[in-house]
């Protein structure tokens, strides 16, 4: 959750430091500080509230030193305060930790017993009070480490300095992910690879119980154990650019128009132009890491992948929130192109509901950070089984991505809105295209059938432009529609987890009560809550399904809710049952889940504006989700 900056070098420590956690606010933005040498000591300076609180705080401070560490906070233990904010200082150590310490209680008690003062309520502090104490038996701050880590129970990331070693950083993890970057004569220590991009491309990434020792401009990587380890360099290709706003007023909506080219890029790679055929690309399930599949034989790769697909015998998804709703969406596509069953799991409740395990499932995890701390603890399990997992990720090289066997990419570039949107639907075109490559193994989809699915998809891009252009209706809607008291949100079919995606974007922005429902199931108890103040947004695009969901919307106007109708062209029924109606662009049917829902981010986005709220950072929530 939290963000970590670390940094040694010739440049100015507090410049780089804040530069880092403005890119990581993302992840919590409760509080921040940070710890940097000047004249011999690490001077902290902490503030609550968000980053811009610190910035103003550190305008007239100055620094002597080349080493620092800066935190960005979103509370668990302890709350928001500047009692609270990171770093943590005791006897010349400092530390920055994201993460939850379940063993805190336990070692808390015996420091105090021991005559330690604690200045706040955080579980993090404690590993301050270790660190300082085993420094004064040691000497040296990596031994104080590895001598402190079989101490420490939970998930973390801790990256650490001592005064008296005033050119090292030590950082180390079990679960929230490091990384480290190498460039000329200064290294980085960062959350995320976002942190460090202004100043060099070449990361290593830490993995659980790697112990990372940054003296100077020299660097090594030791196990718990203490024994070298010997990890990939990796070049990254991600540019600064890539996380800029161009001239939107928010992230979020920025992040909203780039889709039509988020879902191209995510299928482009899969998709042979010529033939229009589908062939996934890079998948990897030979057993090359990550950072190896570009050097993969697309041949090799393709019939590797053919023989694991055609082994299969049941799918399942496992995902958290919007990538669990995406999750949903594959179902449908999986069972209905391929006839293969789909078990669709919220992974926080798929690692204790003993699932049934073997040999012929293909487990696909979902994670844009590729750190989401159930679904990682997930994917462990299913490979400790003997299971095969393939993930789907925005970032290359995050823990989920590294630890898969086969890897799919969403490719829709960096994505700092905390409430996800093009990560979805290039998510949704990508389970497609995956539906289809399986299909195609099992031989459940003849050739034209196989064209006609590419050709929806790359018709996708040119829709969603088409519905971009009604963002106006929605900033006109919202001034209406913020003082309402709730909204159903509903439809039938694969229409339905556009439903719970829809009412999830209001809750996370907007603050109000949303909820997504199977359309057919509101006459099963959401009925009672339709009156005159509670909007129901239908989703009635012409397909199979489109008249009983329109019999259903009859049934809530009847009792005198808001309508908000989203359907084909100009439909004059869904017109006259309708306060409000949107026609959506005639497409195939199959992408018309992801046509609408750029229609229902729009919605939410303009409702939590005009409300005057935080669309980028919205309150409670964190970007990456890495404690359970």
């Amino acid at each position: 959750m939290c963000g970590i900056v670390g940094y040694y070098g010739p440049r100015e420590p507090k410049e780089v430091i804040l530069k880092g956690l403005k890119s990581l606010e993302y992840r919590g933005y409760d509080s921040a500080g940070v710890a940097i040498l000047d004249h011999g000591h690490f001077k902290r300076v902490r503030a609550e509230g968000k980053l811009g609180n610190l910035e103003n705080k550190l305008s007239g401070e100055k620094f002597d030193g080349r080493l620092g560490i800066g935190h960005t906070r979103w509370a668990t233990h302890g709350r928001p305060s500047e009692r609270n904010a990171h770093p943590h200082c005791v006897g010349g150590v400092s530390i920055v930790h994201n993460g939850i310490i379940e063993n805190y209680a336990e070692l808390r008690e015996r420091l105090i017993a021991q005559g330690a003062i604690f200045e706040s309520e955080t579980d993090s502090e404690l590993i301050a009070h270790l660190l300082s104490e085993e420094v004064k038996v040691q000497g040296d701050l990596l031994k104080s480490v590895l001598s402190v880590l079989p101490k420490l129970q939970g998930a973390y990331s801790v990256v650490a300095v001592w005064e008296n070693q005033a050119d090292t950083m030590v950082a180390f993890k079990n679960g929230p992910p490091l990384v480290l970057g190498v460039g000329k004569d200064e290294m980085f220590m960062a959350s995320d690879i976002q942190a460090i991009m202004p100043y060099t491309k070449k990361v290593v990434f830490l993995e659980d119980n790697d112990v990372a020792w940054i003296c100077g401009s020299e660097f090594k990587i030791v196990g718990r154990d203490g024994s070298e380890r010997n990890p990939p360099l990796t070049e990254m290709e991600w540019s600064p650019e890539q996380v800029q706003k161009g001239g939107y007023q928010h992230y979020m909506l920025k992040e909203i128009f780039e889709q039509p080219r988020a879902v191209a890029a995510a299928i482009s790679p899969h998709i042979q132009l010529d033939s229009q055929t589908v062939r996934l690309h890079q998948v990897g399930f030979s057993g090359a890491a990550p950072h190896e599949l570009t050097r993969l034989n697309p041949e090799s790769d393709w019939a590797t992948t053919e023989k694991v697909f055609s082994e299969v015998d049941k799918v399942m998804i496992v995902a958290c929130g919007t990538s669990y709703y995406a999750g949903m969406i594959g179902k449908y596509l999986i069972e209905r192109l391929a006839r293969v069953p789909v078990e669709i799991d919220i992974a926080s409740e798929f690692r204790y509901r003993h699932p049934i395990l073997d040999s012929k499932s293909l487990t696909i995890v979902i994670s844009q950070s590729g750190e989401t701390a159930d679904t990682l603890a997930a994917l462990r399990l299913v490979r400790a089984a003997g299971g095969k997992v393939l993930s789907i990720c925005n970032v290359r090289n995050s823990s989920i991505d590294r630890e898969s066997d086969g890897h799919l990419y969403m490719n829709a570039g960096a994505e700092i809105g905390v409430a996800s949107t093009k990560a979805f639907t290039a998510t949704m075109a990508l389970i497609h295209v995956l539906a289809v490559a399986i299909a195609k193994v099992k031989g459940a989809i003849s050739k034209d059938a196989e064209k006609i699915e590419v050709q929806a998809l790359l018709a996708a891009p040119s829709h969603l432009d088409t519905v971009l252009a009604f963002e106006k209706f929605f900033a006109q809607a919202a001034e209406i529609l913020k003082s309402v008291k709730g909204f159903l949100y509903m439809g039938r079919g694969a229409h339905y987890p556009i439903a719970l995606e829809g009412a999830l974007k209001l809750k996370e922005l907007a603050y109000m009560h949303a909820e997504g429902y199977a359309a057919g199931e509101m006459k099963h108890g959401p009925l009672a809550l339709i009156d005159e103040k509670m909007v129901i947004v239908m989703l009635a695009p012409s397909d199979e399904l489109y008249d009983k969901t329109v019999s259903n919307l009859e049934e809530a106007k009847a009792r005198g809710g808001k309508v908000i109708s989203l359907g084909t062209g100009d439909n004059k029924r869904l017109k006259d049952l309708s306060d409000h109606y949107l026609a959506l662009p005639e497409a195939p049917q199959v992408i018309y889940p992801l046509i609408e829902t750029i229609p229902l981010q729009l919605l939410a986005y303009h409702v939590a504006n005009s409300l005057g709220h935080d669309v980028d950072q919205p309150r409670n929530l964190a970007k990456s989700v890495t404690v359970e």
